[in-house]
């Protein structure tokens, strides 16, 4: 079939589509900033286009000749109102798929009860979005899955170091009472691409689980069994409520507040598969149990192939570059280091670049960069416990630290778009430059837009700061290429 993929660039998405290209299905993957794209293993087996979820003309042009869609986008974590943001990318959809002629969606959603009124923010609309897609013409195959358990999943990845950070924890009364049924991300990937094969799930909202029914205690001892660690202390308080619990989250684990507070409102409702609409009437498959799936999760963690990640999701927007023409007129504060070599080539340096931040840290002052961290973490922010995807790889749209890839140019250009909370917009770039002489010169360029007043103050209070940490940076750099 000719599929289109919304969300190529997600957590799902970019894991579902090497799975269609196997299955024989030809693909188009939809995205906002295509460059994301360019890094991946499959790029040059499928069709790039350009589209928004929340610009329908966008969507009219991309999925011209395509006979499903699956819908892999949500806003949860993002900024702004994320349930009306999902309902206006839901009716954009609706609607240019009437237009265009394609025959069913495909989307993934949440477990829970039907009834919206017992159910989180996140979960209601992640149902409601399953509503809106169906109002239409173009018949809709909903799966429903409760938490995902795979290297690089938000889930994961807030059950992995909330056991391995802490020793001993207090939590709400409903950790220990609320049920779930988590779902290996793999078996998640094939019932999404068996749907395509079957038609009796046209139509139909079907709920997908592993064999596992348990509380999310039982879900962190589990997970402390399977990674070899002694299982935590956990006491069940009665006064600690989802906000506080997502700021605790927050702190402990590299999700932002913005995620976390969706995922932690979530934990209060039973999310169990009911018989009825459970898949495997229709689908024959075995899934794996949770202490497979985490087992799973945790060899490919271990062996840096970690593919796709929830960082991978950003609501930061294909920006103008600093220099280009829509920056003109505005105030841009900017500190440039030039540091050259005659004993490194370009690609040695660029190599040393491409590896900064996660585990190696940040070549100067890294207790500083840490607490600058804890600090953004503090105020809600992405803090530096995302790390990295892999120790030396990067990809356009790559988590490092608090920082995104937001260019890519091997081995000549890094550019870093910075996500910590600061009072303005802020980038740290890159570039590798072999001169006249021969020599190999690293152009260093940090670059900040400031917001108002508060923008202004906070370039000219940490400039005498910033200027030791840049200029011993770029000389550390090269220094580490020789």
């Amino acid at each position: 079939m000719r599929v289109a993929v919304i969300g190529a660039t997600g957590y799902v998405g970019g894991r579902l589509v090497p799975r269609l290209l196997a299955a024989g299905h030809e693909v188009r993957c939809l995205a906002r900033n295509p460059d994301r794209l360019d890094g991946v293993d499959w790029r040059s087996e499928v069709d790039v286009a350009a589209a928004d979820v929340l610009d329908e003309e966008s969507l009219n042009h991309a999925l011209l000749d395509i006979e499903v869609v699956y819908y892999l986008v949500h806003a949860m974590g993002h900024s702004g109102d994320f349930e009306q943001t999902d309902r206006l990318g839901a009716e954009n959809t609706r609607r240019a798929a009437e237009r265009t002629g394609v025959e069913r969606i495909v989307y993934l959603g949440g477990l829970g009860e039907d009834d919206p009124g017992h159910l989180s923010d996140h979960l209601a609309s992640r149902h409601e979005v399953g509503h809106v897609l169906a109002a239409g013409t173009v018949p809709v195959t909903e799966l429903r899955a409760a938490v995902i358990i795979g290297s690089g999943s938000a889930s994961f990845e807030m059950l992995r170091h909330l056991v391995e950070v802490l020793p001993a924890m207090t939590c709400p009364r409903w950790v220990t009472r609320t049920k779930c049924q988590p779902i290996a991300i793999a078996d998640v990937l094939y019932y999404l691409v068996a749907v395509l094969d079957d038609a009796r799930t046209t139509g139909e909202i079907l709920e997908v689980g592993g064999p596992d029914i348990l509380t999310y205690r039982d879900m962190m001892d589990r997970y402390a069994d399977r990674a070899g660690l002694r299982r935590r202390l956990i006491i069940p308080v009665p006064l600690l409520t989802p906000r506080l619990s997502s700021h605790w989250v927050n702190l402990v684990t590299p999700l932002p507040y913005g995620l976390a507070r969706p995922l932690v409102d979530s934990l209060i409702n039973d999310v169990v598969v009911h018989p009825e609409r459970d898949i495997r009437r229709l689908i024959d498959h075995d899934p794996y149990t949770l202490d497979g799936a985490i087992e799973r999760a945790l060899a490919v963690v271990d062996d840096l192939e970690i593919k796709t990640s929830w960082m991978d999701s950003s609501d930061a927007p294909a920006s103008p570059m600093p220099q280009d023409p829509d920056w003109a007129g505005g105030t841009m504060f900017q500190n440039i280091q030039q540091v050259s070599t005659t004993n490194a080539s370009v690609e040695e340096v660029f190599a040393v670049v491409a590896g900064i931040g996660g585990d190696r840290g940040w070549f100067v002052a890294n207790q500083l960069w840490a607490l600058r961290g804890l600090l953004d973490k503090l105020i809600g922010g992405v803090g530096m416990r995302r790390g990295r995807r892999h120790p030396d790889n990067l990809r356009v749209g790559d988590a490092l630290d608090f920082f995104r890839v937001e260019a890519l140019e091997q081995p000549h250009l890094l550019r870093l778009r910075a996500e910590m909370k600061v009072p303005g917009e802020a980038w740290l770039e890159w570039r590798i430059v072999e001169t006249n002489d021969g020599s190999t010169e690293l152009r260093q360029l940090a670059r900040f837009h400031p917001r108002g007043v508060a923008g202004r103050a906070y370039w000219w209070v940490l400039l005498p700061i910033h200027k030791v940490i840049w200029r011993r940076l770029a000389e550390r750099l090269v220094a580490g290429s020789q």
